[in-house]
């Protein structure tokens, strides 16, 4: 039996153990086969091994068409109309994040250290759009660097991801005083920014991580706890198509309700199989184009 060569330095050996307890936390204890060993049989040779059943993938279910709520996308204050005036003229993602960070409208700026804007990888496949900054990421200017971040880093590495494959930000960009969730004022205000965020960076996908976030950009009227799991096909404003968008318990409510973390984790798998899908599909794609080409044989 072949075994896997060890980590190579302590950074890796870090990263393995983080996934592993991980993994723990999420219910996956012992590591078993789908059929039992029989140790003790004699081994079996067929002359003619009977061929190897092909399975179809199971499809990812269809989203549920949706759209911001109007009483946020379309509010009539002052705030949001300056926002969506400036939003609507920022022709790049550095003239967004000038935007904002220019933006007088929203009063948790006045208390907040840092505008806290996005991280990771806006080429990446995945948009993951959270509440609003807390304590570290106020001191820092970072989205996710404290302790939900940190489950959140792991969270993405069981399924293959990273930084360097998503995208992070948050419906508000300045921490709410004593981590209070935004009001319907200050959320408002800043979800122009949002929208053009996601237009701008044409994400595959769409991770919405809490109730704060799902009730900015999904129709209102069920918590998270009713959406988490079901996908939906997001209309966002300036593009021509909808974005898969998945709802999902954010981090930090799985450190406070660590018995929720297998309902986390449905929502992990769902996520990679909609990405699978999509590389998938896009690979056929490529190959019907380059079967168009002049001289394709």
């Amino acid at each position: 039996m072949s075994r896997a060569d060890p980590p190579s330095s302590p950074e890796e050996s870090e990263i393995a153990l983080a996934l592993l307890r991980w993994y723990v936390e999420m219910g996956a204890d012992e590591a078993i086969d789908t059929e039992p060993a029989r140790r003790f049989r004699p081994p079996q040779v067929d002359e003619d091994p009977p061929a190897v059943p092909i399975v179809a993938r199971e499809p990812v279910p269809r989203g549920i068409a949706a759209a911001p709520p109007a009483a946020l996308a379309e509010s009539l204050g002052e705030a949001a109309q300056s926002a969506r005036r400036l939003a609507a003229g920022a022709a790049d993602l550095d003239a967004l994040a000038a935007a904002v960070a220019g933006f007088e409208g929203c009063a948790l700026k006045r208390t907040a250290t840092n505008t806290v804007f996005a991280d990771g990888n806006p080429t990446g496949p995945v948009m993951i759009i959270g509440e609003g900054p807390g304590a570290d990421e106020d001191r820092i200017g970072r989205p996710f660097v404290g302790r939900a971040g940190q489950l959140l880093d792991r969270m993405l590495a069981a399924i293959g991801l990273d930084r360097s494959s998503v995208l992070i930000t948050n419906v508000v960009y300045w921490r709410p005083p004593g981590n209070r969730t935004p009001t319907a004022a200050e959320i408002a205000s800043c979800l122009p920014f949002v929208l053009r965020h996601i237009a701008l960076v044409q994400p595959k996908v769409l991770v919405l991580a809490g109730g704060t976030a799902v009730g900015a950009l999904l129709p209102q009227g069920q918590g998270i706890t009713r959406l988490r799991g079901r996908w939906f096909d997001l209309a966002v404003p300036g593009l021509d198509w909808p974005v898969p968008t998945l709802p999902m318990f954010h981090p930090s409510f799985l450190l406070r309700t660590p018995e929720r973390k297998r309902e986390a984790w449905r929502d992990l798998l769902s996520l990679r199989a909609r990405l699978d899908e999509l590389q998938s599909d896009s690979g056929e794609n490529s190959r019907r184009e380059d079967a168009r080409q002049p001289g394709a044989e």
